[in-house]
């Protein structure tokens, strides 16, 4: 499976449920804050995205409402 990056902010509620959903299905992931990670913030900003959290699988990102479990699911390869 390709990497699978999680960015995150602080206190944020979506952020969590999105972590929680992927350990549930017991996927490997790593986190960012994008708060305190500097080459994740720009990265994240660079792609014009504004909303935590963010999925990368691969080379593709979900975000905002494209984070529906079915699409996890699809990109995950589940």
């Amino acid at each position: 499976m390709a990497d699978v990056i999680v960015y995150s902010t602080p206190l944020c509620q979506p952020c969590e449920q999105l972590k929680s959903y992927l350990r549930d299905k017991g996927v490997e992931f790593t986190a960012k804050d994008l708060m305190m990670d500097e080459d994740a913030a720009e990265f994240i900003d660079d792609k014009n995205i504004r909303t935590s959290p963010v999925l990368q699988v691969g080379d593709a990102l979900l975000h905002g409402v494209e984070l529906e479990p079915d699409n996890i699911d699809r990109l995950l390869g589940l």
